[in-house]
């Protein structure tokens, strides 16, 4: 087993660096990078100053002079050749030092944190919430096979399912957010502009109240999947020959269902656990975000795209690749504490 972990962690390492690599590499090729962004900033700054009185930075038709395009370039560190700043930036990221936002002034790291609160309230309770709701339903659809009760819930699900997240989102503004109809949730934000004010307790339903409609736009559509995975794994393993041998022997049918198919049928339910519980610290859904005004990790990339905010990009890039890869290996250890017919040594061999 140590020689597995080992080998895995080795081999993130090539994973990690080619990532980086292919990413850092197009990004040079992106046309509207940084310093061409800010010449053209400066450039319409510096033409309505002209017209209100002059300007020492604006040339006319010639722009920005040729000195003062150094200087940007420096400035983001553009003057040094493609291979120095992919070589130092790696050697950044060896130390978790992510660089610092072009546009925001301040370190990737800190940026990430500051929006950490608006992620971890939506990927954990989604993340809770579809664990707790998937697998008792999952397991009672995989006992009522085939009732009434299985074809609704999966008529329910489906139809879930298919609504995008951002249509149902919008709906549930017009009809509890105060649009059409009832004035329940609020429209916008985390938490309410009079939070510091509030009591221990009315600060945690404040919260709560906020989160209600993010998280049912976010949760109802990740149902589907997870529910009828767990159905499925539970008949498959409920058909089996040893179910049958027990129930022969007049074991009760709770006891069958808990304490033997329960941690079979667990196995193939354990392979997203771990990368889902870690991608919930870190999850972001652009859409639910600008709907909600929620400033989070999702509106932050998409933002550092568009402004081409390359330390922002490769930060996060970096900082989420070595998570999934982390994820993945926990995946293959959770398999091992399920299932301990399964040795890795002897995949090895």
């Amino acid at each position: 087993m140590l020689a597995y972990i080992l080998k895995r962690l080795l081999l993130m390492v090539p994973t990690l660096f080619g990532v980086i690599l292919i990413t850092f590499v197009v990004t040079q090729f992106v046309p509207g990078g940084p310093v061409e962004q800010l010449v053209h900033q400066l450039k319409g700054q510096s033409l309505a100053g002209e017209v209100s009185g002059g300007s020492p930075i604006y040339r006319g038709d010639a722009g920005l002079d040729r000195e003062q395009i150094d200087k940007l370039k420096a400035l983001y560190g553009f003057d040094k050749p493609a291979y120095q700043r992919f070589l130092g930036m790696v050697g950044h990221f060896l130390t978790f030092d992510l660089g610092e936002s072009y546009f925001h002034h301040q370190s990737v790291m800190e940026l990430i944190v500051s929006k950490l609160p608006v992620s971890l309230s939506l990927g954990l309770w989604t993340f809770v919430l579809t664990y707790a709701t998937c697998i008792p339903l999952g397991i009672a659809k995989a006992v009522r096979d085939g009732s009434r009760f299985d074809v609704v819930t999966s008529t329910t699900i489906l139809i879930g399912y298919a609504i995008p997240g951002f249509v149902l989102g919008i709906a549930l503004l017009v009809l509890f957010g105060g649009g059409s109809f009832w004035d329940l949730f609020p429209l916008k934000g985390l938490i309410s502009e009079n939070w510091s004010e509030l009591g221990p307790l009315d600060k945690v339903f404040d919260y709560l109240w906020h989160m209600v409609l993010p998280i049912i736009s976010l949760t109802v559509g990740s149902l589907a999947v997870m529910t009828m995975l767990t159905k499925n794994s539970f008949i498959e393993e409920i058909r089996k020959q040893y179910v049958l041998t027990a129930r022969a022997k007049g074991l009760e049918e709770g006891r069958i269902l808990y304490r033997h198919v329960f941690r079979n049928a667990l196995i193939p339910l354990a392979t997203g656990f771990p990368a889902a519980f870690l991608g919930a610290f870190f999850a972001g859904s652009l859409l639910i975000e600008t709907i909600f005004s929620l400033d989070g990790l999702g509106l932050l990339s998409y933002e550092s795209v568009i402004k081409r905010d390359y330390p922002v990009v490769m930060g996060t890039l970096y900082l989420f690749t070595l998570l999934g890869l982390i994820g993945k290996l926990l995946t293959d250890l959770t398999y091992v504490l399920i299932d301990p017919r399964i040795q890795f040594e002897s995949v090895e061999k």
